[in-house]
């Protein structure tokens, strides 16, 4: 089995937000799900918005952010560093999700990272744009995530930065020269968007050639990316499959509305799915380059029946899924879509024959070695699992209560929901790592299980 550098089962008690540790005995499903389901807005495009907001030329108005762990992290950074972020009505509230954000003068700050890639990954490029020492630091797993690769990117551009993990500190000089450079980003997309997102404030904008042997992971993600830049009146293009150019120039003040999170709308799909039941979803985009948006396809090739009902004028309705009386089994190339990994390994282990899912080997440096993670938990509750150089093989096999380790990692929590919906006895041990992205999800799966039929 491949090896990691990342927690193991053991160290998964001493993992989560803020070293707090919270039991949770999974509900089972007393029959099949009935429920309809709203969704808090997207991490990745809350994310996103915020940097381009900060960048822009002028005030913007984000509506329906997501408010949770990384995107409070984000907004954090992103005020210490100078930007003005407010509620509708003044000061920011702690539940506000309309805001309006204002650019100021970028200034040295202390950044908090906690477990967020968006805002180790993003922020940086931000930093070495203002003027004076900012330092990063964040949970101790996220100091074991990958990082090298957008700090040495920012170097060869003209940064000024000390380390090459966090804790890290970048001098910023208040400008930054911009160019062409090289970088390895298989790993993660994130090292893409992270310069991207600043690019056209760099003196000569950018031009970033990825170098990697494998192809870079998650390439939805970058598409969201280029599609928000476009939006702002960012002229980028792609004259490869792995190279980008930005041209230099101002970042326009948009107002957005923030589309729902799919990936986190992807374990109450699931409980539909291994339930037989229905869940409706409302407020999805028909069109979207979320990566979540894929698991429509996934839920129809395991037997569920999928619909997208009564869209309205902008292009949205309500994602209704009907689960199947078995799951059929899947193979999957997952390289576009690692994020879905623990949902649809759940999924996998209670269908009817064994799965495979490939293209996934970046997922051991997310926020832990998610492959490792989900074969020791799928293992522990019964199903056979076998752990591949670039995935995993699921076996499925009758299952049963055993403890189930979150490893300070929402999608691992959410994966053992979704086996507990029908093994008696999960209790996942870190539920309040859900926060990272969906603050509330426990509160949430009880009043979708509240409405079974």
């Amino acid at each position: 089995m491949p090896t990691s550098s990342h927690p193991g089962p053991a160290d998964a008690a001493s993992m989560g937000d803020n070293d707090q540790v919270s039991h949770w005995n999974a509900p089972v499903a007393a029959g099949p799900v009935d429920a309809d389901v709203t969704i808090p807005g997207s991490k990745s495009l809350t994310n996103r918005a915020l940097v381009l907001a900060a960048l822009a030329d002028g005030p913007s108005r984000l509506v329906g952010t997501l408010r949770s762990r990384d995107t409070d992290l984000m907004i954090g950074a992103l005020q210490a560093l100078g930007t003005r972020i407010e509620g509708p009505s003044g000061p920011l509230g702690p539940g506000d999700t309309d805001l309006v954000i204002t650019p100021g003068e970028l200034r040295g700050a202390d950044v908090e990272c906690g477990l967020a890639g968006t805002v180790m990954r993003f922020v940086p490029s931000v930093a070495a744009l203002a003027t004076g020492r900012s330092t990063f630091d964040g949970d101790p797993a996220a100091r074991v995530r990958p990082q090298a690769t957008v700090l040495d990117a920012l170097r060869a551009l003209g940064a000024r930065i000390a380390g090459d993990s966090l804790p890290f500190t970048v001098d910023g000089a208040g400008s930054l020269r911009g160019g062409r450079v090289e970088m390895d980003a298989s790993a993660s997309s994130q090292f893409v968007s992270g310069l991207l997102l600043s690019a056209a404030r760099f003196d000569e904008g950018a031009e970033l050639v990825h170098v990697g042997a494998s192809p870079v992971p998650s390439g939805p993600h970058i598409e969201m990316t280029l599609e928000m830049l476009r939006e702002s009146g960012v002229t980028v293009d792609q004259p490869t499959p792995s190279s980008w150019r930005v041209a230099p120039g101002p970042i326009d003040a948009v107002d957005r509305v923030v589309e729902p999170d799919l990936s986190n709308a992807t374990p109450f799909l699931a409980a539909a799915a291994v339930t037989g039941g229905t869940v409706r979803v409302p407020h999805w985009p028909a069109a979207t380059t979320q990566p979540g948006d894929a698991i429509r396809v996934i839920l129809q090739a395991m037997g569920a029946t999928v619909t997208l009902e009564d869209a309205d004028g902008a292009g949205h309705g309500t994602l209704v899924v009907v689960g199947p009386s078995r799951l059929s089994p899947v193979d999957l190339d997952l390289s576009a879509i690692g994020e879905l990994t623990p949902t649809v390994a759940a999924l996998c282990a209670l269908a009817d024959g064994p799965s495979r899912l490939t293209g996934i080997a970046h997922l051991r440096g997310h926020e832990t070695d998610r492959l490792a993670a989900l074969a020791a938990e799928l293992g522990a509750v019964g199903c056979g699992v076998t752990e591949l150089d670039d995935g995993l093989e699921i076996t499925p096999a009758p299952l049963h209560g055993a403890p189930w380790r979150a490893y300070a990692d929402h999608r691992m929590a959410t994966a053992g929901a979704i086996i507990g919906l029908v093994a008696p006895g999960v209790g996942v041990d870190d539920v309040e790592s859900t926060s990272k992205t969906m603050p509330g999800f426990t509160a949430m799966w009880a009043d979708m299980l509240a409405g079974q039929g």
